[in-house]
């Protein structure tokens, strides 16, 4: 499951971070990202990686209207899903992010966590993306994160967590000429569990209202255990 997360960086920085070309206005920093948003996401057009933005809930193409968005898709059945399928084998992308929260069960206080990579840098989140047109005639692209079972940190949390993949599988992943859905399930191959770390912070970060570095604060002094 990954249903908020952290998007604090510039445009300049996840580019050049990406490697890839800016092709959008820089969006504003966000400490708490919630479904709906836009989001920056890294994709290939005609053989080119750029950074563009996309709206963090994917709606299929043949969907009759947008209630409906799927912010997660399981990386185990992605590949067949009829909401899924066409994406993953033409549409994949990564979806740049400081980290993400997760919570503790309702019978554990619901204490947010702020789960990121142990060294500090940025994650790419293995996407897929949607264009769908609307009864106005206007395109709009929608994006997902792929999930996988929970492990190392998360797992006394939630049992899904995201799928961040390493430098070294972004180009296969990202490749539009790879059709196949097998082989594109090859470059799934997320970075190491053991590269995750986790910390409780703040439950400002509970309402989307709140929105600053503050949400990385350790929780409230006095905190009933």
């Amino acid at each position: 499951m990954c249903g908020r997360f952290s998007l604090s960086g510039d445009i300049d920085f996840y580019a050049d971070y990406f490697g890839a070309s800016a092709v959008v206005e820089e969006l504003p920093p966000s400490w708490n990202v919630a479904p709906t948003d836009q989001v920056y996401v890294v994709a290939q057009r005609e053989g080119e990686r750029v950074l563009e933005s996309m709206k963090w809930g994917l709606v299929p193409h043949w969907a009759k209207d947008t209630k409906s968005i799927q912010i997660n898709a399981r990386s185990e059945t992605v590949a067949t899903a009829p909401a899924f399928r066409d994406s993953f084998a033409r549409k994949r992308c990564l979806i740049p992010a400081d980290g993400f929260y997760e919570w503790e069960s309702p019978e554990k206080g619901r204490t947010p966590h702020w789960i990121h990579r142990a060294d500090g840098f940025p994650v790419g989140f293995a996407g897929i993306w949607s264009t769908r047109r609307d009864d106005n005639g206007e395109w709009t692209r929608t994006c997902s994160i792929l999930t996988k079972e929970g492990r190392g940190v998360v797992a006394p949390l939630h049992d899904r967590m995201p799928i961040a993949l390493p430098p070294e599988r972004w180009a296969s992943w990202l490749d539009r000429t790879v059709t196949d859905v097998e082989e594109a399930s090859r470059s799934l191959q997320p970075i190491d569990d053991n590269l995750w770390m986790e910390r409780e912070v703040s439950s400002r970060v509970n309402s989307v209202r709140n929105n600053d570095a503050r949400l990385w604060d350790p929780p409230e002094q006095g905190r009933l255990m």
